[in-house]
């Protein structure tokens, strides 16, 4: 084929004049090396070379010497060695270290072009191969950029879905609207603080948003009863954790944020429910959670009080690190100020304010 090279290389005039003859005539572009190290300034020089034909042994370099160089500036390029009948052992020695084939001298037409053009096939072959293997990665790179995009539309979907439940269940529980946004806020503050990555954040903002998803079973005379609950009255409200994570875990995407809402209501020192757990027995989730709810329900308004401020929050959770709360989080929670929680609080009921207005 005319646009395929061939580097020469021989330092005998004569075998190399005649070895361009037969070639020439096939319309190879034929480049000519006088010897050793004339053939690796040309490698090193020059465009690539479809195939290197060279003389195993050449006056200025020794042969297998040369033939390492050579492959070593020429990896992909298939290298036929030339040799005489008493150097056939140092021909079979090349292809050992990476030469594709051998010719003996003289040549002559019927010898020289079926190796060259099967050398030049399996040139051809190498490199179709090597781009359709990049292609092929580009194929899959592409589709797994589609796939990734198509996760996170679908993401986005069920998170859009999600939070429809939850402001569901503010609707139906008059007495905590909003919470479900607030306590969110509040605990992905609370979780980047703390240092968590991308991913555990999605999973600890998901828990926190439908933590009291499990209320949706609980009925309403006992759920919007507004009195005191009773003993019996308690015990089936206490049932929303259980509830909760017996819906979400059925959900893949859902079931460690189920863990958080399973978890939500224990405390550090074992005397929450419903398992009673203790410590880092409760996935650290919950227990960035546990802050973020107490914090929003002390400074939340209320039927029977009005909301106190962040300060006494504070005082309130502090005295609380170690029995109801992890002292970790909560020394976390306590390098933060008091302003931030204010602004997200507020940005919240902005946000409020905006969709009742563009809902109407």
């Amino acid at each position: 084929m005319a646009d395929e090279r061939i580097l020469i290389v021989d330092d005998e005039p004569y075998l190399r004049i005649a070895t361009v003859e037969i070639l020439e005539r096939e319309n190879y572009k034929l480049t000519v090396a006088q010897d050793g190290l004339d053939a690796i300034a040309r490698l090193e020089k020059d465009p690539p070379y479809d195939l290197i034909l060279s003389d195993i042994v050449l006056n200025d370099l020794d042969g297998l010497g040369m033939v390492e160089r050579m492959r070593a500036r020429a990896p992909g390029t298939p290298l036929i060695v030339t040799t005489s009948l008493s150097d056939i052992n140092t021909a079979i020695a090349a292809m050992r270290h990476g030469a594709s084939d051998y010719l003996l001298k003289p040549m002559n037409r019927q010898q020289l072009l079926p190796a060259v053009k099967r050398a030049l096939e399996h040139r051809r072959m190498a490199k179709k191969n090597a781009l359709d293997k990049q292609n092929l990665e580009e194929l899959v790179a592409a589709r797994t950029d589609l796939l990734r995009a198509a996760i996170a539309d679908l993401e986005q979907a069920y998170d859009i879905t999600l939070e429809a439940l939850g402001d569901a269940l503010d609707l139906k529980d008059a007495e905590t609207e909003g919470h479900s946004r607030r306590v969110t806020a509040y605990t992905i503050a609370l979780a980047r603080a703390m240092g968590l990555k991308s991913e555990e954040i999605r999973v600890v903002s998901r828990g926190a948003f439908l933590h009291d998803i499990g209320k949706m079973a609980i009925p309403d005379a006992i759920l919007l009863k507004p009195g005191k609950l009773d003993r019996q009255e308690q015990t089936m409200m206490r049932e929303h954790c259980v509830r909760g994570y017996q819906i979400l875990k059925k959900i893949p995407f859902l079931q460690d944020a189920a863990q958080i809402v399973y978890s939500h209501q224990e405390h550090y020192d074992g005397t929450g429910y419903p398992r009673g757990l203790k410590g880092e027995e409760i996935v650290l989730g919950a227990r960035i959670f546990a802050v973020a709810d107490t914090l929003d329900a002390i400074t939340s308004d209320r039927p029977y009080r009005r909301a106190n401020t962040f300060a006494a929050a504070r005082q309130e959770i502090l005295r609380c690190s170690g029995t109801q709360f992890d002292p970790e989080v909560v020394r976390v929670y306590a390098s933060l100020p008091d302003k931030l929680w204010e602004d997200l609080q507020n940005e919240i009921k902005h946000h409020a304010r905006v969709s009742s207005v563009s809902n109407r």
